[in-house]
């Protein structure tokens, strides 16, 4: 390798792992570096992650990729951050962390979301939002800390989402990066910028002067700090973009430009997005909106943390198996064959706030493999609520390109192809996140115009699995059946409310 030789650096705060990855001009992965991230959970419902210890990861996770690959920190021209959307990341009026972060996943703003459902406050928001309310909002969860913590409250210096709070730590600027931003319900999808009859409208009109600027995705607003170059390797100097939603890093690197082909992301969250080129009213769901990178161009999506997940919490209770144990025991059972189900609910849900996880149907003839098997139908059938919502709207949709855990397993994938009936792409890019930040930089140092020029770039191969019509007819029968149980349930948790 020469030492003239110049990279990218894309770091990807997720909700598991933080990961730095290394690309040259042409976008060709020089190497990946990553650390497991832990989320307390103190009470229940609660998921939070300390801040102090986040950045220390960060740096040792750039230091030993820099270390790794040799690669010197004058060789890297940008650095780009993609993360988890919302959840909340706080500094105090002297700029130290207040307290924990709460990630998107926390469910304590539970009371104040069915509170405000109840106020009518969605319907008066989304027509400016263009988002519906989650637990994991920023504006959620800052209401919940006016209501709970009120000393923490008046604290409250800045507000942030994670990848802000480290472009913060690198650079000692703060910003509000706007892909992310704009999925706060403290934005105005219209003009762009905060919208102070938000904050009125949901009781927290005090944090409005702790809302820091916003920042485009390629928007060079920082560069690094002598203190962090002395500490990661880095140089200081090197400027450090606004960076990326992993939600649009994501569709990014799937290489999805129009309305023939939608992103499904499988990992915590259950998400499908498409990109959309401008704002629709009367549409026939809440669709939620998010700025895109491009002009003029919005992504749409609809999420739920509803996917593999569920997987990963179940092996690590009941016996780590390796993915490929776990494939061989789904493929070694008939397709649709068992009326075992599960509900892929441990970490929230997309069939209404009271509804949890559960196996149904389970006898004891049924093995592991039986429960694995469910596992899989339920993630995909939780999918599927949130596809068919998105076909609405992409009418001439014909293709679904998958990425994150799931995508390694043809079982899964043909699974989807098969309860779909939908073309599966699998793009070839092992770390969205990583790639898409570091695309970011790229754009932002100058390597590209825009990221039209950037996307057309891109040369990954693409893996391509069809649906078996055979399977689909099993498929879509025990799909009713998942349809009804949730109904089923669903009346269930509203008489258990009528008598409260």
């Amino acid at each position: 390798m020469s030492e003239k030789e110049t990279f990218w650096l894309g770091i990807d705060c997720g909700g598991t792992y933080l990961k730095a990855g290394l690309y040259d001009a042409k976008g060709h992965e020089h190497g990946i570096n990553r650390q497991s991230l832990q989320t307390a959970s103190p009470l229940p419902g609660y998921a939070e992650r300390d801040m102090h210890q986040l950045w220390q990861q960060c740096v040792t996770t750039i230091a030993g990729l820099l270390a790794r690959t040799g690669v010197c920190g004058d060789q890297i021209k940008g650095v780009g951050i993609s993360a988890q959307g919302k959840g909340l990341f706080l500094l105090d009026k002297q700029d130290k962390p207040l307290g924990n972060a709460i990630l998107s996943s926390d469910r304590r703003a539970m009371d104040i979301v069915q509170r405000w459902q109840q106020d009518g406050i969605p319907e008066q928001l989304y027509p400016v939002t263009r988002q519906t309310l989650w637990t994991g909002h920023p504006a959620s969860l800052l209401r919940w800390v006016k209501e709970n913590q009120p000393q923490r409250y008046a604290q409250i210096g800045c507000v942030m989402m994670g990848h802000d709070y480290l472009r913060w730590c690198l650079t000692g600027v703060k910003g509000c990066e706007e892909s992310n931003i704009s999925e706060s319900n403290l934005y105005n999808m219209t003009t762009g910028q905060y919208d102070p009859r938000l904050t009125q409208w949901l009781g927290i009109s005090e944090i409005d002067n702790a809302l820091p600027p916003i920042v485009g995705s390629a928007e060079i607003c920082g560069e690094i700090t002598a203190q962090t170059a002395a500490i990661t390797g880095l140089a200081a100097g090197t400027p450090v973009v606004g960076g990326l939603f992993d939600v649009v890093s994501t569709a990014l690197c799937a290489g999805i430009e129009d309305e023939y082909t939608l992103n499904a992301v499988m990992g915590t969250w259950a998400v499908t997005s498409g990109i959309a080129h401008g704002l629709r009213d009367h549409e026939a769901h809440p669709y939620v909106y998010g700025r895109y990178v491009n002009d003029g161009q919005y992504i749409v999506h609809e999420a739920s943390p509803t996917s593999s997940g569920n997987l990963e919490w179940f092996t690590a209770q009941w016996g780590e198996l390796s993915f490929t144990e776990i494939n061989q025991a789904v493929a070694s059972l008939p397709k649709a064959g068992s009326d075992l189900f599960f509900l892929p609910f441990l970490y929230g849900s997309n069939a209404g706030l009271e509804m949890t996880s559960g196996f149904y149907g389970m006898q004891a003839i049924h093995t592991r493999a039986h429960l694995l098997q469910a596992i899989y139908e339920g993630v995909v059938f939780s999918h599927m609520t949130h596809l068919n919502r998105m076909r609405e709207r992409f009418t001439q949709a014909h293709t679904l390109r998958v990425t994150g855990g799931p995508a390694h397993s043809d079982i899964w994938m043909q699974m989807l192809a098969d309860v779909s009936g939908l073309r599966i792409e699998l793009p070839q890019i092992e770390e969205t996140g990583c790639f898409g930040a570091a695309l970011a930089a790229r754009v932002g140092t100058g390597v590209y115009s825009n990221f039209s020029d950037a996307q057309r770039s891109l040369e990954h191969p693409v893996r391509t699995l069809l649906p078996d019509a055979a399977a689909q007819a099993s498929y879509q029968r025990k799909y009713r059946q998942y349809l009804d149980l949730i109904t089923a349930l669903q009346g269930y948790h509203a008489r258990i409310k009528e008598h409260e």
